[in-house]
């Protein structure tokens, strides 16, 4: 039985936790690795380094719609691939857990699940712009 009096904070709190997460990810691209590094890692895995761009382009924008509440749900659904192509690139080769070296897809997989989570249970409380499935 779902408690309609807490669930919408539950997805309030789902969508910023997953929000904080990508922004998180994007900086890390953007101040550490710099684009241009994140371009030619990218590269070095056989994508065309524009795909860095796009990428970070999607985290960033995605981030700010799950904190803000504009179309989470929708949102949510369209950053599952980010993290697919993370796990198919990056840490599958790596193995299960994400302590081992390059890290396993362990993580990734769970923040598909709940980025999941959000997209079933609705944009929650305070958010700016539900979308229209979501009552």
């Amino acid at each position: 039985m779902t408690d309609k009096t807490t669930s919408a904070y539950a997805a309030l709190l789902m969508r910023l936790a997953l929000g904080t997460l990508f922004l998180a990810h994007f900086g890390l691209k953007y101040f550490v690795f710099t684009p241009a590094g994140t371009a030619q890692f990218f590269s070095s895995l056989g994508l065309p380094g524009w795909f860095a761009y796009l990428t970070m382009t999607v985290e960033f924008i995605g981030a700010i719609a799950l904190i803000l509440g504009i179309y989470a749900r929708l949102v949510a659904v369209v950053l599952i691939p980010i993290l697919l192509g993370a796990i198919v690139t990056v840490h599958g080769a790596a193995g299960f857990f994400f302590t081992n070296p390059n890290g396993g897809w362990e993580f990734p997989a769970f923040w598909i699940v709940g980025l999941l989570v959000l997209a079933l249970t609705g944009d929650g409380k305070f958010a700016l712009k539900p979308t229209t499935f979501n009552k």
